[in-house]
């Protein structure tokens, strides 16, 4: 669920490093640099990349530019191709009687252990090229005034792809900005000499 939908999850990050000012004027081209490569012609299994807010089809920002205010919004697609298990099963079935009818013909009697991994992996790549891959879309607010990000998915996999994608591309680190974190940046440190003596009260017998 993106942040346009009426209800939503979301992760909230700080930035821990210092943003240059020479960032703001290149941000468009450094979205566009890492932007999303669609695979739906390949057999590639995943392909991930920002693309424009307003439209996850536009990977050049013709629709419309990141800069929305006093924010930067972008969002981060992810393609997946995935081949149903009962998919696979039958068509690794399928290629181990064909192995099984040519080794009978040679006069071997069984299949190797290695054989059978490299038919699985044979026909695992076989099926990828018939199966569209699915999209997914998580949006990104980037707060310029705070340097809060908020990131569209509470899933730790997403957490972590968008976490070191938005380094890789921006050469900046992200912190998760979690109750304790938050506690910190608003505290002092006499206060966060208490906060961390604290106990957890039990309430069950």
């Amino acid at each position: 669920m993106g942040f346009l939908n009426a209800s939503s999850s979301f992760t909230r990050f700080r930035i821990a490093d210092p943003v240059p000012a020479t960032l703001w004027p290149t941000l468009p081209d450094k979205l566009k640099q890492f932007c999303f490569r669609d695979i739906d012609n390949t057999s590639d299994e995943r392909s991930w990349g920002w693309v424009c807010f307003d439209d996850m089809l536009d990977t050049a920002w013709r629709t419309a530019p990141p800069e929305k205010g006093g924010y930067i919004a972008f969002s981060l697609r992810q393609d997946t191709r995935r081949i149903p298990a009962a998919v696979l099963k039958k068509h690794l079935s399928l290629a181990l009687r064909e192995e099984e009818a040519r080794n009978k013909e040679q006069g071997k009697k069984f299949i190797s252990r290695e054989r059978k991994k490299e038919l699985k992996e044979q026909t695992r790549l076989r099926l990828m090229s018939r199966f569209l891959p699915i999209p997914a879309e998580f949006n990104v607010l980037w707060a310029i005034d705070t340097g809060i990000i908020y990131f569209a998915s509470t899933q730790s996999k997403m957490i972590d792809l968008f976490s070191d994608y938005f380094t890789l591309t921006f050469d900046l680190h992200l912190e998760p900005l979690t109750p304790y974190a938050l506690a910190a940046s608003m505290l002092d440190e006499a206060a966060m000499t208490r906060l961390d003596t604290l106990e957890p009260t039990r309430f069950a017998g």
